[in-house]
């Protein structure tokens, strides 16, 4: 009966499989790392959205370790333009810290157990506060492409939760408590470094659709009445291993798109990738405020 009931995942990545899975990742990272002392038991991790690979400036620029996803054991690899598939490590404030040059997306035909590994990794090498990014479309009419949004919170309509399947104790608890999934007190010290840096910074709701395509006019209008600011195709899935786990979490979406329904022209994938580059300087200018604030 237990067999039959474990046999229902397709991607067989539950229990003692999945630890053995994030361990093989954790000391592949480690093994990369271990000439760079400096660089050793990071505590902060980044995920870079659609377009933001610019983030990476921000850490010092020696001493760096770049690892392509490609070299790190069960760490699926994405092909979505804007996405540079590769972990870079170095100081930021001159704390060891994890920058992770895109996502790779459930809708590449990955399950989101698969597309948490890296961040599943992250977690297990030490890190307790995981900083988000992403691109998305403004459910908002108050939001302008290029702007950024702070997530307060999110809904999942993605269809799927890297939780589900049998638990494992020691990655976390079996029922995750989310309605405080973003800290208080890192989205304090996120509203200050945007003022600081003298950047606009909006606060909303995400919301995960599973993609590839846009979304419908009909869509729009009811994620607008759901409660939604922002629409995306990603960051769910990550706040949800990293809440399993205990760690401190806080987010942004970089607006690239007006997602309205009175929207008059096609977003494309170029639209947001352009967009992405506009916006990315704010967002930088933001978090070169807030890092030493993170790692202190």
């Amino acid at each position: 009966m237990q067999e039959a009931r474990l046999g229902a995942l397709p991607d067989g990545i539950y229990g003692q499989e999945l630890e053995r899975r994030i361990d093989q990742a954790a000391n592949a990272i480690r093994d990369s790392l271990r000439h760079q002392p400096d660089l050793q038991a990071p505590r902060l991790a980044i995920v870079l959205g659609s377009g933001l690979g610019d983030v990476v400036e921000l850490l010092d620029p020696e001493p760096r370790v770049r690892i392509a996803y490609g070299e790190i054991p069960n760490v699926p690899i994405g092909s979505v333009g804007g996405h540079a598939g590769e972990l870079i490590v170095g100081l930021a404030a001159g704390r060891p810290t994890l920058v992770l040059s895109g996502r790779t997306h459930a809708y590449e035909g990955y399950s989101q157990r698969e597309v948490t590994m890296l961040v599943r990794a992250c977690l297990a090498l030490g890190v307790r506060t995981l900083v988000l990014t992403n691109a998305s479309g403004g459910l908002n009419p108050a939001f302008d492409a290029g702007e950024v949004m702070l997530i307060n919170d999110t809904i999942n309509l993605s269809g799927d939760n890297p939780l589900v399947g049998p638990n494992l104790e020691a990655l976390g608890p079996r029922f995750v408590p989310m309605t405080d999934a973003f800290d208080a007190d890192l989205r304090r010290l996120a509203r200050a470094a945007a003022g600081r840096a003298g950047v606009q910074l909006h606060e909303g709701v995400y919301i995960m659709l599973s993609g590839p395509n846009y979304e419908t006019r009909a869509e729009l209008r009811m994620l607008r009445a759901l409660g939604g600011d922002a629409v995306g195709m990603s960051t769910v899935p990550e706040v949800l291993v990293a809440r399993h786990a205990g760690a401190r979490v806080l987010a942004f979406s970089l607006v690239t798109n007006k997602a309205t329904e009175d929207v008059d022209h096609e977003v494309t994938h170029e639209e947001v990738l352009a967009m992405g580059k506009v916006g990315a300087a704010r967002l930088v200018a933001l978090l070169r405020e807030l890092l030493p604030e993170l790692v202190a």
